[in-house]
């Protein structure tokens, strides 16, 4: 496996959302903590795998330690996957990634990570490309349009959750069953690695919200940036139809049905129905 995160690493520092954090020598070695800063650990970059997530998996199954907020990042992925087994494919120049968090006592309800994630993507495409119109998908998806252009995979593992995701920076994969989006149609030019080395950050940022001050924080972070109430929406294991009415305090989509009657979905895939996908 070729690690190429050596001296290729940036050691500059970033700002996003108004928080200052450094990352460390990217040539190893444990760094100290600066008053004021966060440390973000070195980026992992590999040339080709099949699945980051897949990989970050299999070394937690052979006992090796992981650290939260160790980013595993491939130029190619060839089996690349998303939620519910579906195939994701790649391409170079996009974003393809993953990273563990660690669970420990009091943390909120790992379902939630989820939003986590997402409020990190949402605010690194805000800050990288400005231009472009997104908008979250409950509860993992960033979509530009009506079509897919960002992912999220949670997968447990024990105490630990690999969290995936993939971005469409400079192409899309052709889907039969979905339209997509490349950020770089939109003409927004990302450098993958700009782009992850902001995204370490943010989640950062995210999971010390989410631990300090519960999913609640994470719900109003989460709304800004969600599709419009009153979207029209499917949720397909219920197999019900009906309109985006917020999210609960625990971070459960609200479903307002015909009738003015209010359903809570807590997990499955939801869809943006017909009518709106073309938005």
């Amino acid at each position: 496996m070729e690690n190429r995160g050596g001296s290729h690493h940036r050691k500059r520092p970033l700002v996003v959302t108004g928080r200052l954090l450094v990352h460390p020598d990217a040539r190893g070695g444990s760094p100290k903590r600066r008053v004021g800063a966060v440390l973000i650990a070195p980026i992992e970059r590999i040339a080709e795998t099949g699945s980051t997530n897949a990989d970050l998996l299999a070394r937690l199954a052979r006992g090796e330690h992981v650290g939260e907020g160790h980013w595993l990042i491939a130029d190619r992925q060839t089996a690349g996957r998303g939620r519910l087994g579906r195939a994701w494919g790649d391409g170079e120049g996009n974003f393809m990634g993953s990273t563990v968090v660690q669970l420990t006592a009091g943390d909120p309800s790992p379902a939630t990570l989820a939003l986590v994630v997402a409020v990190a993507l949402a605010r690194v495409v805000k800050a990288l490309a400005p231009t472009v119109a997104f908008a979250l998908k409950w509860p993992n998806d960033l979509m530009v349009g009506g079509a897919k252009c960002a992912g999220i995979l949670l997968e447990r593992s024990g105490d630990a959750v690999v969290v995936g995701v993939g971005v469409n920076l400079v192409s899309a994969p052709d889907l039969p069953d979905r339209k997509t989006f490349a950020i770089a149609s939109a003409g927004a030019a990302i450098d993958r690695d700009r782009f992850a080395e902001a995204l370490a950050i943010a989640l950062v940022d995210a999971l010390r919200s989410w631990r300090l001050e519960g999913v609640e924080a994470i719900v109003r972070a989460w709304l800004p940036f969600g599709h419009p109430v009153g979207t029209s929406l499917r949720a397909s294991e219920a197999d019900v139809e009906g309109s985006f009415d917020g999210l609960a305090p625990d971070g459960a989509l609200r479903l307002r049905l015909g009738g003015g009657k209010l359903m809570l979905i807590h997990a499955g895939d939801v869809e943006l129905r017909p009518a709106d996908k073309g938005e």
